[in-house]
């Protein structure tokens, strides 16, 4: 069986006592891929250091992006400094994870919505897909999304989905991947399986956004990349398949929307 975790921030200082140990378990649980999303003060090194991760491990690429929460930082140098990572590394296959959180509000929402904007056309700039994060923000990220990508031919990935069925449907149209994270298992997440279970398979993709949201049995620890499996067997339960078709077709997905990306070398 194989998998990819499209998803996580193994680089954070939560794994720099195990970081070699939590690599090694990944590919022991048959995951095959990761996609290392460097989020953080544009200003503090937590870009490059993400990058950096990726640059030492075949099985890692790395994402750049502002992410909502730190969109009132998204000033200075900070632009510039994004885009000479995307040009001078290989190993960046992606935008993000950027997008509107109204749930926290830990940028001003007008911001938000502008640096948003901003980056949706640097990815565009770069011929690069976008990873969105979007919490209690369904319309606005999805008016945004059909005004800045509508027309472009690489599109992005819903990151940690956890939005509506009818926001689910507007990101496929809009040629967008749908992706689900360790809350799709938890006991309380009846609504978000009864969308997962009605959204077609080849737009779907799995992650563990570690090291967060942990996937039950291992709910209320630090989540890890091996753990994607357990997402992935509670997608194959909701879609009547098994587990190694449900690894297979994410990967697959994954791969459809990174094109161009030699995985594994």
């Amino acid at each position: 069986m194989a998998f990819i975790d499209s998803h996580c921030h193994i680089d954070g200082p939560e794994y720099d006592a195990d970081r070699k140990e939590v690599i090694a378990r990944a590919r022991d649980a048959g995951v095959t891929t990761m996609l290392n999303v460097g989020t953080g003060d544009p200003h503090s090194g937590a870009f490059e250091r993400a990058v950096d991760l990726a640059e030492k491990h075949t099985e890692i690429y790395a994402a750049v992006g502002i992410h909502p929460h730190d969109a009132r930082l998204f000033e200075g140098d900070a632009e510039t400094r994004l885009l000479r990572l995307a040009e001078q590394s290989k190993r960046i296959i992606a935008w993000g994870e950027i997008g509107l959180d109204y749930h926290y509000d830990h940028s001003p929402r007008d911001v938000q919505r502008e640096v948003f904007r901003k980056q949706l056309q640097l990815a565009r700039g770069r011929n690069l897909p976008v990873i969105v994060h979007s919490r209690e923000a369904n319309d606005d990220t999805i008016a945004i999304l059909r005004d800045e990508f509508g027309r472009y031919k690489r599109r992005g990935v819903m990151h940690c989905f956890g939005g509506s069925l009818e926001m689910a449907r507007a990101a496929i149209d809009l040629g967008f991947y749908v992706s689900f994270a360790g809350n799709l298992t938890f006991k309380k997440a009846d609504d978000l399986r009864e969308i997962a279970q009605q959204l077609p398979l080849d737009r779907l993709m799995v992650e563990t956004d570690c090291p967060y949201l942990s996937p039950v049995p291992f709910r209320g620890k630090r989540n890890e990349p091996a753990r994607v499996v357990e997402t992935a067997r509670r997608l194959a339960e909701l879609h009547g398949k098994e587990l190694p078709e449900i690894g297979n077709v994410t990967s697959v997905n994954f791969k459809k929307l990174f094109n161009g990306t030699d995985f594994g070398r």
